[in-house]
């Protein structure tokens, strides 16, 4: 089923929690093995029912956020979403109090068990409304990005349209579309920095609430990292700092050598090649074809799933006035369908997404047959080693897309990798600030986003752009906003990410059963279990990250990007 036709009528929470009180009811009492199982299977059912039509109303209202019924469905969501989770919060007490536990256990896995601990100490009733607000904060400052109409060169674009330009051959252009993009940021400065004070508010009072000393610690327990903690993260900073960031300063002067250039400035960075960045050859149904010839060509696995998503019509790439900005992938249980929404702009970042969100939902499809909800997707830094990895995976296939221009997308891609890391980090560092000092002013936010960017990015020189300056380049940064303390998940799978890379080219077939094997057991294990599955070495471990760079900056050394 394609999927504009897929059925969507708003569910009565209110109505349904009766329903999902009772069979946790039932589940309290059951009096045998079976009878708990027959009643975690119904309301996983019912879970079914809901996850599905929230999910159509989501990538709806994210396809043109102008629609004015999916609109007020997701303002009903945000409404009812925390009242939903308050249900989900009782079945996993239920579930955790089982005279049964052990055999649950056995049944349906551990890591259901370390998930339901995590949610049930991340919620209370109390805590609805505080839930509710930072539900429509986030969806405030989504409908701020896709609302933006910047005007340039006799054009009115938004934030994606405006990315080739910014990419432009000519320097002058480049400079000024960048500042026509930041134009847009000052001018909701204000907008931004109340909503993001007021989630930073809310977020800390919820907190303080469910007992926590501060929403680090509440961010850790949401997002279900149940063998890493904050320590573990700083030291992966440290290392990052220590390996990473000396290869990066060595890759832009590199690039500022490339280019011809007296300094590299911020508008500059992702200008690669004097010649001009390598760019997809077609428009977005000519790269959809192109990746329907690859994915066919790469696996019996792959062609299927590649088939079922596009005969199922269950992309949408094009990019468009009202679009919420950003790419993601989704998965609607009932259908059995991931989803993938992007905005392609004509540059190469279209065959990233291509790649990155057709490996979060190649693992999806993979995991569609799993009884359990929590089990579709794994936590999110191990979902990132999917996307990630397949981004390597595909390289074989990118003359397809990029034709004479591969060799120069590729150098890119891999320099981009590592060049990605340090960012990803002080991003992290920066919330770390934020939630340590909740009380910080807007100018000390900013301050201190810009003192941690000099610690990573030390190469950054924002020129005469004052506004960037000062530190607000963390406002188009999503995550911050809508997934606090995700961000690090992508360098953390970076690293698994490269090893997969290194691992193909060795023994791709290898390497390729292994990925399939991590994406197959989709979320039934912790992070960590998941890496010794298929042989990857935690980021956490010594040695790790040095040996895995080492390698990436002998193949990029061993290139003559001059002549790219």
């Amino acid at each position: 089923m394609k999927f504009k036709e897929f059925s969507y009528e708003r569910p009565d929470i209110i109505g349904l929690k009766k329903d999902f009180q009772k069979l946790i009811k039932s589940l309290k009492d059951s009096e045998s093995l079976e009878a708990q199982i027959s009643q975690i299977k119904h309301i996983n059912l019912l879970r079914n029912e809901i996850d599905t039509v929230y999910s159509i109303c989501y990538v709806r209202h994210s396809i043109d956020t102008n629609d004015k019924f999916y609109e007020e469905e997701q303002k009903y969501f945000d409404e009812v979403m925390p009242i939903y989770d308050g249900i989900i919060s009782d079945y996993y007490k239920a579930l955790s109090d089982s005279k049964f536990k052990v055999e649950l256990e056995k049944e349906f896995g551990k890591q259901l068990f370390n998930i339901a601990k995590c949610h049930v100490n991340t919620f209370s009733e109390e805590i609805i409304p505080d839930l509710q607000e930072e539900n429509r904060l986030v969806s405030e400052y989504t409908k701020v990005l896709a609302g933006a109409k910047i005007e340039f060169q006799g054009e009115v674009l938004n934030l994606a349209g405006l990315t080739p330009l910014q990419l432009d051959k000519d320097r002058k252009t480049r400079k000024e579309a960048n500042e026509a993009k930041y134009s847009f940021f000052e001018e909701k400065e204000e907008t931004l920095d109340r909503i993001f004070d007021d989630l930073v508010k809310v977020r800390t009072r919820i907190a303080k609430k469910l007992g926590f000393n501060n929403f680090i610690d509440l961010a850790y327990a949401r997002l279900c990292r149940t063998d890493y903690g904050p320590l573990m993260v700083k030291n992966f900073r440290e290392q990052v700092k220590k390996y990473i960031v000396p290869v990066c300063d060595s890759l832009y002067e590199r690039q500022r050598k490339r280019l011809g250039l007296d300094s590299l400035n911020y508008y500059d960075e992702n200008f690669k090649f004097l010649s001009g960045n390598a760019t997809p050859k077609g428009d977005a149904q000519w790269i959809l074809e192109r990746g329907r010839e690859m994915y066919s060509d790469f696996s019996a696995e792959t062609k299927e799933f590649f088939d079922f998503m596009m005969d199922n019509e269950l992309m949408d790439v094009i990019n468009r006035e009202g679009k919420a900005s950003g790419g993601y992938c989704t998965y609607i249980p009932n259908y059995k369908s991931p989803f993938i929404f992007s905005n392609f702009n004509g540059t190469s970042g279209d065959i990233d997404v291509l790649t990155h969100e057709a490996g979060h939902a190649f693992q999806s499809y993979l995991s569609r047959d799993y009884s359990v909800p929590e089990y579709y997707f794994p936590t999110l830094e191990a979902c990132e080693i999917h996307s990630m990895s397949m981004e390597f995976f595909t390289w074989p296939w990118m003359e397809l897309f990029f034709k004479e221009d591969s060799d120069k997308y590729k150098y890119s891609h891999l320099s981009k990798a590592l060049e990605f890391i340090p960012y990803g980090v002080a991003v992290d560092e920066f919330q770390h600030f934020i939630y340590e000092n909740p009380e910080a002013s807007k100018e000390e936010r900013k301050t201190a986003f810009r003192n941690i960017e000099k610690k990573y990015l030390p190469h950054r020189n924002y020129e005469d752009n004052k506004f960037l300056d000062k530190g607000t380049y963390w406002y188009q940064q999503r995550h911050i906003f809508q997934s606090p303390f995700y961000y690090i998940d992508y360098t953390l799978a970076q690293i698994c990410a490269l090893q997969f890379f290194k691992k193909s080219l060795r023994n791709k077939e290898k390497a390729w059963g292994e990925y399939l094997d991590l994406c197959k057991k989709g979320g039934s294990k912790s992070f960590l279990k998941l890496l010794r599955t298929c042989h990857l070495n935690s980021p956490f471990q010594p040695g790790t990250i040095e040996k895995v760079i080492t390698k990436c900056k002998s193949i990029l050394d061993g290139i003559d990007d001059s002549k790219l």
